[in-house]
């Protein structure tokens, strides 16, 4: 076993517009840890099949660590954990997001966290953020559903098989991580079309990352649409076909985006800053409202339930 962790350095920091994703604009609304973060393996055993495959035949190996210890992702045989990119933040954002996952853990309870959110918005890179500060362990959906099926991207899924076997998979892999604790996880973007989906995500938490369809298509038109398997048959001028298109979608999934639980607006969180150009937030950033947003929800629960 090979394992593996997220290094979050206090450090310059790339703005939200310039992370691309590892290979492989609406309003809505919005008692102390209980154990120590658990590690898990998981084991799967990738093969190409004609129907939906139990890509998370997840054995869940749970070995108790100290609470303040990192929290680590593993590698076991052939199934993507994560890998050993490093977020860098500054020192003030590392006191804040320590604080404030302070703050929600307790609320929190074990749960999961979902990240939802139009391809190419930052669920894994602001994901892998939120489970360091949060001692939680981060899974990407969208490669778990990769390994499960022996395919190296979702645009191969698409091609040569298509778009319905790759969200059967996807029900499967979210179906799985939603019998576990403790985890973040980053799902397509195409996740929340499925009701069944929502009945897994709704287990933990789910929160929105709303970004500006102008800011998406700029971020998708400066990186290519290869692994964007719902843009990459359009031709033209790269931004105005990234942006006709994820407009199209958008619509289509925009009322299944306002289910979540938080909905974390980087408009606003621009605006907060004294500016306009969410191009320029850190992912920390980003981060940090999350945990504000995931706050403000289940303390409102919480005083309702009592």
């Amino acid at each position: 076993m090979i394992e593996a962790s997220v290094s979050l350095r206090a450090q310059p920091h790339a703005s939200w517009a310039a992370l691309e994703k590892p290979r492989g604009a609406v309003s809505a609304r919005f008692a102390p840890e209980k154990q120590p973060a658990s590690r898990l393996v998981l084991a799967a055993n990738p093969r190409r099949s004609t129907g939906p495959v139990r890509a998370a035949r997840l054995k869940a190996s749970c070995c108790r660590t100290s609470p303040d210890r990192r929290s680590s992702y593993d590698k076991h045989d052939d199934i993507w954990l994560a890998g050993t990119e490093r977020v860098h933040y500054s020192a003030d954002e590392a006191l804040i997001l320590k604080q404030k996952a302070a703050d929600v853990l307790p609320y929190l309870d074990g749960r999961c966290v979902y990240l939802v959110g139009m391809m190419g918005s930052g669920k894994t890179t602001v994901g892998k953020i939120l489970a360091e500060v949060l001692g939680y362990s981060f899974f990407d959906s969208d490669k778990m559903v990769e390994k499960a099926v022996g395919m190296s991207s979702v645009a191969e899924i698409f091609q040569l098989r298509s778009e319905a076997f790759f969200r059967d998979n996807e029900s499967e892999v979210l179906r799985d991580l939603s019998s576990m604790q403790r985890l973040v996880v980053a799902t397509g973007g195409g996740a929340v079309v499925r009701p069944i989906n929502w009945s897994y995500m709704k287990k933990g938490l789910t929160v929105w990352l709303d970004v500006p369809l102008d800011a998406l298509a700029r971020r998708i038109a400066a990186v290519g649409t290869a692994s964007r398997p719902l843009l990459h048959q359009e031709s033209g001028d790269p931004y105005a076909k990234a942006y006709a298109k994820l407009t199209a979608i958008f619509e289509q999934r925009m009322d299944s985006y306002a289910n979540a639980d938080a909905r974390v607006s980087l408009e606003h969180i621009a605006i907060k800053q004294g500016h306009n150009d969410v191009t320029i937030l850190t992912p920390s950033a980003i981060a940090i409202e999350a945990l504000l947003k995931m706050e403000n929800f289940l303390t409102e629960m919480a005083m309702v339930r009592n």
